[in-house]
């Protein structure tokens, strides 16, 4: 996991960029490396050098989901996995309980991180940066429908929206108006995403002291299939990230 700390109240985190598995669950997962990176967010790692503050974790979320409650956090069906067949044969206790001591280092780093911000900084504000598939028909198959699948899915669900509408609100403006290729971004809230366990966790221990702002991202800036990204496209998204802190900075500050 790579975890830096800087000098403002803004945290990224990207907790489902990373690819590696341990030895022994590479030796029983059933899923190849293609079929993991679709449901993994490539490229998110490449935007959290829009802040000082950063934390990467590396492992694949098929290792340990740290955006699912502790109790649902290892995949152990297809039930908890988009109907995927995992594993060749299952994982063991002692297996699991790996991956689960690793999801509570995790958290007590985060915790350690959150606790050592609020008290430099009152309040804070984390971009929880994801990315989503909407051609799941294959390839070849046309996008889903538009109306259901923005470019920008700001999830808020978690949170006291009321409390911290001013961050919520000039994150969504400042995106929305981001001059990006080919025309601004479609940003909206809470339509296809809420927020999951992550934002939750934060949420339930730092109620008025943090917000999180679960961003969801459709992968229109690669080929969710082969895995391919577009690097002016990825690089565009990295700055229409960056231009929204300034104003998130100013939200935060009258809170």
């Amino acid at each position: 996991m790579t975890v830096h700390q800087g000098k403002e109240p803004v945290l990224i985190t990207a907790i489902h960029a990373g690819h590696e598995m341990r030895p022994e669950l590479q030796q029983i997962i059933q899923l190849d490396e293609s079929s993991r990176l679709h449901e993994e967010d490539p490229f998110t790692d490449a935007w959290i050098c829009i802040a000082d503050n950063y934390i990467v974790p590396l492992r694949s979320r098929f290792e340990v989901d740290l955006n699912r409650t502790r109790s649902e956090a290892v995949y152990q069906s297809s039930e908890d996995a988009w109907g995927l067949d995992i594993w060749k044969t299952p994982p063991t206790e002692a297996m699991v309980e790996h991956s689960l001591a690793e999801y509570d280092v995790f958290y007590q780093q985060l915790r350690a991180l959150l606790d050592d911000m609020q008290a430099k900084y009152g309040r804070i504000v984390i971009y929880d940066l994801h990315t989503y598939n909407f051609r799941r028909g294959g390839a070849d198959a046309p996008p889903d429908n538009t109306a259901s699948n923005p470019d920008v899915n700001v999830g808020t669900g978690t949170m006291d929206r009321e409390y911290w509408a001013p961050v919520v609100d000039m994150f969504i403006e400042q995106l929305k108006s981001f001059n990006y290729p080919g025309g601004h971004l479609d940003v909206r809230e809470n339509v296809k995403f809420k927020g999951r366990a992550f934002a939750q966790w934060v949420h339930d221990h730092y109620p008025e002291s943090a917000c999180v702002l679960s961003i969801e991202i459709k992968k229109f800036f690669m080929d969710e299939w082969s895995g391919m990204g577009d690097p002016v496209k990825i690089q565009a998204l990295r700055q229409a990230l960056a231009s929204t802190i300034p104003g998130v900075k100013q939200a935060l500050s009258i809170l």
